[in-house]
């Protein structure tokens, strides 16, 4: 399964993607991270359901320093991916 989130508050210079990547790898969770230009931050994961579900809740809690406004999912087309990286 492969989902997209979008996540906005304060979510950039802060680490955040950083910290995106760590919990996506520590969780099993494929795919990337980057910054969007209108301040928001984007990931796509692949996974089981279960992880998915346990790392938009893990989103929804944000880093230490982020504050988290939202965070919105949706389903997307299965894409495989090797690794989880932070993208530009």
């Amino acid at each position: 399964m492969t989902r997209s989130y979008l996540v906005s508050g304060r979510v950039q210079g802060i680490g955040f993607r950083e910290w995106v990547r760590r919990t996506a790898r520590k969780n099993g969770i494929r795919g990337w991270v980057r910054n969007r230009e209108d301040g928001r931050v984007e990931a796509i994961a692949t996974a089981e359901g279960e992880a998915l579900e346990r790392f938009e809740g893990l989103l929804r809690g944000g880093s230490a320093i982020s504050r988290i406004e939202s965070v919105e999912s949706s389903d997307v087309e299965e894409t495989l991916f090797s690794d989880f990286e932070i993208r530009r």
